[in-house]
């Protein structure tokens, strides 16, 4: 009786291990699986990448500003500001106005300074010019010049020629006269400022006595 008993009990026992046994393997599955099912494999999680965005392409449109900006930068650092041809007109408005000091001012202060005039006599030298001047232009009233068919023709960065054709009237002591006639200015860069180193004038309608026959427009009369 009694090892029946034990023998139960045992069987019992043995039933009970197998039991646990059997229910921790499934609940290590269980947890196992869910593990598996929430955990993203390696091939399939994702990766967080700050990627720095690539420089935009130049549009034409800032290609153009940038060279726009280049060119206006350059012509800031030029040495030849300002305009020769605002000299120029700085030098007529002078001359209009019967103005010793900006005519004289514009000129090249310089023993060297040349000018052809248009009445066929040269100047030579700043000082000749300025006493011309000191002695012509307070005489002169109501200048009217104009100028026209103005070239500019730069040599280099410190040169340039400028050739037009004029027409002056004035009262000069008290009398009216009109002239007309071609010029040529060159101008030198001296240090900052342009400066006119030379004048050359000749009218349209020249003398025909100082003018050699081969060069006349119509043929000269026999004597």
């Amino acid at each position: 009786m009694s090892e029946i008993f034990f023998s139960g009990l045992e069987d019992l026992i043995m039933i009970k291990k197998l039991t646990f046994v059997v229910l921790l393997t499934l609940a290590l599955a269980s947890l196992a699986e869910a593990q598996t099912t929430n955990t993203p494999s390696p091939a399939t999680r994702k990766r967080t990448v700050n990627a720095t965005p690539n420089p935009q392409p130049s549009t034409a449109q800032d290609e153009a500003t940038k060279q726009t900006g280049n060119k206006q930068a350059a012509k800031k650092k030029d040495p030849a500001s300002p305009n020769v041809l605002e000299v120029f007109e700085a030098l007529l408005d002078g001359i209009r106005a019967a103005d010793v000091k900006v005519v004289t001012g514009i000129y090249w202060n310089s023993p060297q300074l040349v000018l052809f005039n248009n009445n066929g006599t040269v100047t030579k030298g700043w000082e000749q010019m300025r006493k011309n001047r000191d002695s012509s232009y307070p005489d002169m009233k109501d200048v009217v010049l104009e100028v026209r068919d103005v070239r500019v023709q730069m040599l280099g960065r410190e040169g340039a020629l400028i050739t037009c054709q004029w027409t002056q009237s004035q009262n000069f002591r008290g009398a009216e006269e009109t002239a007309s006639g071609r010029m040529t200015l060159a101008f030198k860069l001296v240090g900052k400022a342009w400066k006119a180193i030379h004048l050359h004038t000749s009218p349209d309608a020249p003398d025909p006595s100082r003018v050699m026959p081969s060069e006349q427009t119509t043929p000269a009369p026999k004597p």
